[in-house]
């Protein structure tokens, strides 16, 4: 149901590449809790960042696009939190999950300041560095790291549907310019 082929996850307007991998790599080896509250706090930074979207952006593609993020997430997220209610985690804040809120907040109040054409531009490629970052630290880290045979299952889903999002943002962020 959220596995739509040609949607995306990671929407976000928020936050740059850096901060998650950096985060990803000083933890060294995440936890599953420290996984599970990771990756759900990148699905809130990208609802957030499709909610802001919706309100501002000006061109349909990329209202289509932000539409798409906001389901997208909000059903990644109704699983993740089935599956940690399952397995009986407690998803744990960690200094991975405090650095992407940060900057997911930053960025937020930047991309707040523009309005039209501008908004829609640095929103879509920011969805592209968050997308590249979230799949990058999912394929080199939080995968890997993850003990649990359903919850690396639920990362590597996550991925595949990322991928997809990183391609649609790819190809809207193409059509802007």
């Amino acid at each position: 149901m959220f596995f739509r082929s040609s949607a995306a996850i990671a929407a976000a307007v928020l936050l740059s590449s850096p901060a998650l991998l950096q985060g990803a790599r000083a933890a060294d080896k995440p936890t599953d809790p420290q996984i599970a509250h990771i990756a759900y706090t990148a699905g809130v930074i990208d609802i957030s960042a499709a909610k802001q979207a919706q309100k501002k952006a000006k061109n349909k593609d990329v209202k289509a696009f932000a539409e798409d993020m906001l389901r997208d997430h909000e059903a990644v997220n109704k699983q993740a939190l089935a599956l940690v209610k399952k397995l009986n985690v407690t998803p744990e804040d960690n200094d991975t999950s405090r650095a992407l809120s940060k900057q997911a907040s930053d960025k937020m109040a930047e991309l707040d300041k523009l309005s039209g054409a501008a908004f829609d531009k640095a929103y879509v490629q920011n969805e592209v560095a968050y997308h590249k970052a979230v799949n990058s630290a999912l394929e080199t880290q939080l995968i890997p790291s993850a003990s649990n045979n359903e919850l690396k299952s639920l990362l590597q889903t996550g991925l595949k549907i990322f991928q997809g999002h990183q391609q649609h943002a790819e190809h809207v962020a193409a059509e802007l310019k």
